[in-house]
């Protein structure tokens, strides 16, 4: 489509770029270089054992649980029979490993949580409990003592610097 007035504007300004040019060339300006790449650190190895692969569970508490869940089935389709609501999901890397997340609405009056005054607590998937943990007591990361073995998995308990209680669960992994 023919536009005079962009014509003319584009002839303009590339004008203008010509200009500006020659003038920083006449006047001994310097030569513009394009922005170096920042160097960033080297990546973290993938191999490392102990590392989060994902979210296992998203918990929270409500005064009102039973209305809760119903407003998450009515609203959002998350239908709660009573242990939860199973999200799967498979590894980037590995399609063939099947994780899930766990949904979950916990009454008000849950001790879970605890001593977190917090009304939620993320759990997340690990792939090796005991590396992480060791790195993370190296670190000085508050530990719970408790540990949990159930034929699901391994669970232990975190906290971050708010006090916040977190979840980390290992699956048990079928042959």
């Amino acid at each position: 489509m023919y536009n005079p007035p962009m014509q003319r504007a584009f002839r303009n300004t590339i004008a203008l770029g010509s200009l500006l040019l020659y003038s920083a060339g006449a006047m001994g300006g310097q030569e513009v270089k394009p922005p170096q790449a920042e160097k960033s650190k080297p990546p973290v190895k993938v191999e490392q054992r102990g590392r989060i692969l994902g979210i296992g569970g998203v918990f929270f508490k409500s005064a009102n649980r039973d209305q809760m869940r119903d407003w998450y089935s009515k609203h959002l389709g998350l239908t709660d029979t009573g242990e939860g609501v199973m999200l799967p999901w498979r590894e980037h890397d590995d399609a063939q490993k099947e994780h899930v997340t766990v949904w979950s609405v916990f009454p008000a009056s849950t001790k879970y949580f605890d001593p977190s005054s917090a009304p939620f607590m993320i759990n997340y998937i690990v792939d090796d409990m005991d590396a992480l943990l060791g790195r993370l007591k190296q670190e000085g990361v508050k530990i719970d003592p408790k540990r949990m073995d159930e034929s699901y998995g391994r669970f232990a308990w975190i906290y971050d610097e708010d006090g916040n209680k977190i979840e980390l669960w290992q699956p048990i992994t079928k042959p």
